[in-house]
Order: structure tokens, then C-alpha cells, then sequence
């Protein structure tokens, strides 16, 4: 099936058009599968990660993510929807950036005004990016064939 554009679009019209429902999407995915990761280790302690069951998730969340961005530049989830994150040089984020980028996100989703910030700037913006994307110069895009 081929998708046609709109002669209206820009080269960077296109790079941002529908991020934010992908964004939404991916982030659903990633959730099932972090949270699928997690039951699976769950089990196979016995049980006995029930009582540590936060500090898993966490754990499991923080590097499934950071793996995922520093070795293709996005998570399962991201790739299923097709967007992917670059840097001010639409050049794929560094493993450092990716860290970095966990780690916001991850303090981000931990306090509520940062998390309600990031969802208004994505929701509202032209591109789309959260508050760990423009602190650190990173844009979720939409990925192009030549990727």
C-alpha cells in the first residue's frame, strides 16, 4: 500500500506528521512489553520479586528503554510505529543521549508537572517533542526509507 503526501507538506512537515499518536501508541507497546518482561522475571524468582516489585519494573523500564534508543535509536514499540529519534543534526541519538533521555523520561513520568508539561508539549507543539527532547536537543521523527 503506498502512502501519498500532500504537495503542501514540507521535507520537515513530513518528519513530524502524526508523531504524536504514534508517539501515544509506541508508548503503549512498550508498556505491554516491559510489563511482560517483568511478569517473566517475576516467575522465574518464585514469586519473590512481588516484594520488589516497583524497583523491577523500574529497573526493567529504565534499561529496556535506554538499550532500545542507544541501539536503534528507538524502542520496540517506536520501530513498530515507524519514528524513530535524532539529534539537532538529524543524526541517531548516541548511546549517552539515549541515557540521558531514559533518565529524564524517567524522572518525568516519577513527578507529575514535568509528565504534564511533556504531554501538553507534545500534544500542542508543531514538533511534537517532550520536555526531555527539548532540554536535550533530540526529536522523535517520523523514519524515512533511507533509514
Amino acid at each position: 500500500m503506498s502512502q501519498t503526501v500532500p504537495l503542501y507538506m514540507t521535507p520537515e512537515d513530513q518528519l513530524f506528521a502524526g508523531i504524536a499518536g504514534r508517539r501515544f501508541w509506541a508508548w503503549v507497546i512498550d508498556t505491554i512489553v516491559i510489563a511482560a518482561i517483568t511478569t517473566f522475571l517475576t516467575i522465574l524468582t518464585g514469586f519473590l520479586a512481588l516484594f520488589f516489585l516497583g524497583g523491577l519494573y523500574l529497573v526493567v523500564n529504565f534499561l529496556y528503554r535506554w538499550i532500545g534508543i542507544a541501539r536503534h535509536s528507538a524502542t520496540f514499540g517506536m520501530r513498530m510505529m515507524g519514528v524513530g529519534f535524532v539529534d539537532t543534526e538529524a543524526r541517531p541519538v548516541t548511546g549517552g543521549t539515549a541515557f540521558l533521555h531514559t533518565l529524564f523520561y524517567t524522572l518525568s513520568v516519577a513527578f507529575v508537572a514535568p509528565q504534564v508539561i511533556s504531554v501538553l508539549l507534545i500534544a500542542f507543539t508543531r514538533e511534537h517533542r517532550s520536555l526531555s527532547d527539548i532540554v536535550l536537543g533530540t526529536a522523535l521523527v517520523n523514519r524515512l526509507r533511507a533509514w
